[in-house]
């Protein structure tokens, strides 16, 4: 079963160690996963990253300032006013600071916001089977832990 990615992209030497293997065989499935994702945005001209921003108001149903979003988010988004800047925008979200403390700027989804985000429930959770479901439950569980344990701090 290991080797596949050596043939894919053709190389003529084994890889210099396994988590050289290990570590382009998750950016070769990221992307090839972020492809997929990104045709069934595009219907909808949003991002990923502007999905992600969508999903968290909705599900935090309350305001949340920039650094509390920035913390949430699946994908680390260096510019974190820009890509507010432009869901607003499009009136997918609005901010305001709040009178006890006018230093914050929450930010909150509208009801726009809330209706497209809502429309992509069904596509994104077909996306993920159409991505993954052929692992089953059991390989999709052992995955999660694998990656989770990847991410741990080793130190």
């Amino acid at each position: 079963m290991s080797g596949k990615l050596q043939a894919e992209t053709r190389k003529l030497h084994p890889f210099e160690s396994l988590e050289q293997e290990a570590a382009l065989n998750l950016h070769k499935t990221a992307d090839r996963l972020v492809a997929m994702s990104n045709e069934v945005f595009k219907q909808t001209a949003l991002s990923p990253t502007q999905y992600n921003v969508l999903r968290i108001l909705r599900g935090a149903g309350e305001p949340l300032a920039c650094g509390e979003i920035a913390s949430r988010m699946i994908t680390r988004e260096p510019d974190m006013t820009r890509l507010l800047d432009r869901l607003e925008k499009r009136g997918l979200i609005s901010r305001c600071r709040p009178q006890n403390d006018r230093r914050v700027v929450a930010t909150s989804i509208t009801p726009q916001g809330l209706e497209l985000v809502g429309g992509l429930d069904g596509p994104v959770d077909a996306l993920h089977k159409r991505q993954l479901g052929h692992l089953g439950a059991a390989k999709l569980r052992q995955l999660i832990e694998l990656l989770e344990e990847a991410r741990s701090d080793p130190g």
